[in-house]
């Protein structure tokens, strides 16, 4: 896994959300969303109720929480197209 990798929750009441991947330790990963995961508070989440894409997010994208939420936005909105 790239940092900042864009994940897709799979197991959990955050099902089917999209996320930002920081960190991957022990089997864990740290996701941040911008909203309802801000950067101050992210989750600690089992990478195997992760659903891993190829698309990694700038680290310009992650300074803010606002700037998260509006990359996420955009990605969701085009996976809802046609893609994952």
């Amino acid at each position: 896994m790239k940092p900042n990798t864009v994940v897709k929750s799979i197991a959990g009441r955050d099902s089917g959300k999209w996320f930002a991947a920081t960190e991957l330790i022990d089997g864990y990963a740290t996701i941040v969303d911008g909203k309802t995961r801000p950067l101050e508070r992210p989750k600690r989440k089992k990478a195997k109720h992760l659903i891993f894409t190829d698309i990694a997010l700038s680290d310009e994208s992650l300074k803010t929480n606002r700037k998260i939420r509006s990359a996420l936005k955009s990605f969701s909105s085009d996976c809802d197209k046609g893609g994952k």
